[in-house]
């Protein structure tokens, strides 16, 4: 009998328990790809080589959305930031092309980008209508308010799974943003708003996962020299996994780790991509202007997500073995009549070059160009100026030997800064160098000269020439630059409070186009960097 009623007792037990067995089976995984570009900068259309272009990208991305779907899982498209300024096409139209190709893509969300602050804020405004998706920014303060200027965060869901995204701007935008348009606002560090915001988004919104859209750059093992610090140093400020990634922009980088803290600096289209992992937080970039689509697969179960796969995917990018990808209809419908628009205005020839005018990144932030020394001139000339100088940052592409288009112009001086002087004693202007002078390469901020020769040791200027006459320090010298740099722009001292500052109201692009017309054909030799 004692027999009998234990097995009663057990078998029920048993059986309750292989029931809550299997009404508590183990959740399904769900599969979701992130998809990811940034530092489009204008390029809405295609190069002259077929390469890139929102049409095509538009093709990739919906065949990525298919496979995706039918597989059953989800997709999220973001943007790492910097839409504006690059391309003369965008430019003129203040980027509604691409906000409205951004549109149509579908993207989810993106982060300001330092050179969204290019224009007006009320461009930034007008931007946001036309993309109808959030952009992104946790620390962007209005000064007079004390309170954050743009939207911080935005919540998703996919199949069941909440999903907290913010962004985060470089706060190098404080002096490489246009003085005149963000004089209102204060870029705070975006290491201490992460913290801060993401244990308020834990609190408040308790997200199953937590992504960080920035546009501050990526620089290996945090070593970010005078930029600002960059991914690394954002990762490992956060508690540990706290994010599940970052996906970046502004150092404009294809951004496949070779080991541990050190990125593949020769990476080629199509190759295998590791994103790099700090802290327990991926981090992610593709490169700039849309040559690539980045697409992280991910397996998020029982609160654990995964990398099941990572690649960099080409966009009809020259030297790889991949099919030609094709050009969406609809999207070539959008975006045709603004590139026709642009082509018309700018396709006019104004003179020619004998040699290469050399605009390169990797050179005009280094060393003297011949190209910074004609933009130079054309300041000087146009001023009536003793000297002339320019941060190399503001010079943003080279121009080929032969003939030089409007368009040509436009694309080495895409922001419509303003030409301005200041007649300055030579103790001044003394100071003045000494100051610009000593700002390093690999930096926006380095310097291109006209007609100035020194010597610069220890931090103090020696044997400083203007024009190949020695410094006079009771002379009184004018100075050309533009009212970006006059404004204190990339750190250089502010010159428009000074009694000698003079705005002329003349568009520096517009000023190398009047003095190319007027000096054609140029001799690129003759601007090669020497001493005067």
């Amino acid at each position: 009998m004692r027999l009998s009623r234990l097995r009663l007792l057990v078998i029920p037990a048993v059986i309750s328990a292989l029931l809550s067995c299997a009404n508590h089976q183990p959740e399904p995984p769900l599969h979701f790809t992130i998809l990811h570009t940034n530092d489009h900068h204008g390029r809405f259309w295609r190069n002259d080589q077929g390469e890139y272009g929102m049409a095509a990208r538009q093709t990739l991305i919906e065949q990525i959305r298919q496979e995706v779907a039918d597989a059953g899982g989800s997709v999220l498209l973001f943007s790492g930031g910097d839409i504006n300024t690059g391309v003369p096409e965008s430019d003129m139209q203040q980027a509604k092309p691409d906000f409205l190709g951004m549109r149509l893509l579908g993207y989810d969300a993106m982060a300001l980008g330092n050179h969204e602050f290019d224009n007006p804020l009320e461009v930034i405004e007008q931007q946001r209508q036309w993309a109808g998706f959030p952009m992104l920014s946790a620390n962007i303060y209005g000064r007079k308010t004390g309170q954050r200027r743009y939207q911080a965060y935005q919540m998703f869901e996919r199949q069941g799974v909440r999903i907290a995204v913010f962004g985060l701007t470089t706060e190098d935008t404080a002096k490489i943003g246009n003085p005149e348009y963000i004089r209102g606002l204060e870029f705070r560090d975006p290491k201490a708003e992460a913290v801060k915001l993401v244990a308020q988004l834990q609190r408040e919104e308790q997200p199953d996962l937590i992504i960080a859209l920035t546009h501050m750059g990526h620089y290996d093992d945090g070593q970010h020299a005078i930029n600002a610090p960059g991914d690394v140093s954002l990762a490992r400020a956060l508690p540990t996994a706290s994010v599940a990634m970052v996906i970046g922009g502004h150092s404009q980088e294809p951004l496949c780790m070779e080991q541990e803290n050190v990125r593949q600096v020769d990476y080629l289209p199509g190759r295998p991509c590791r994103p790099d992992r700090q802290n327990g937080i991926w981090i992610m970039q593709a490169h700039e202007w849309g040559k690539y689509v980045g697409r992280a697969d991910f397996v998020f179960q029982q609160g654990e997500l995964k990398l099941h796969d990572y690649q960099l995917l080409p966009v009809n990018l020259k030297g790889t073995d991949l099919p030609p990808i094709s050009e969406h209809a609809q999207m070539l419908a959008l975006l045709t009549p603004y590139q026709d628009v642009g082509r018309q205005q700018l396709s006019v020839t104004l003179g020619e070059t004998r040699g290469r005018l050399d605009g390169d990144r990797t050179q005009v932030r280094f060393v003297q160009t011949n190209l910074g020394r004609l933009i130079g001139a054309a300041q000087l000339h146009k001023a009536a100026a003793d000297l002339a100088v320019i941060s190399g940052g503001g010079i943003r592409d080279s121009i080929a030997s032969g003939p030089i288009s409007y368009k040509d112009i436009l694309k080495v001086q895409p922001f419509g800064n303003t030409l301005t002087y200041v007649d300055m004693r030579g103790t001044e202007l003394f100071d003045y160098l000494t100051q610009v002078a000593a700002k390093p390469a690999d930096t926006g901020a380095y310097a291109q000269f006209y007609r100035v020769s020194m010597t610069l040791s220890d931090g103090q200027l020696q044997q400083v020439f203007i024009g190949g006459e020695p410094l006079q320090m009771e002379r009184v010298y004018r100075l050309a630059l533009n009212s970006y740099n006059a404004s204190g722009g990339d750190g250089y001292p502010v010159l428009t409070g000074h009694p000698g500052y003079v705005n002329t109201g003349f568009v520096d692009a517009d000023v190398l186009r009047e003095f190319v017309i007027q000096q054609s054909p140029i001799d690129a030799d003759a601007y090669q960097p020497r001493d005067y």
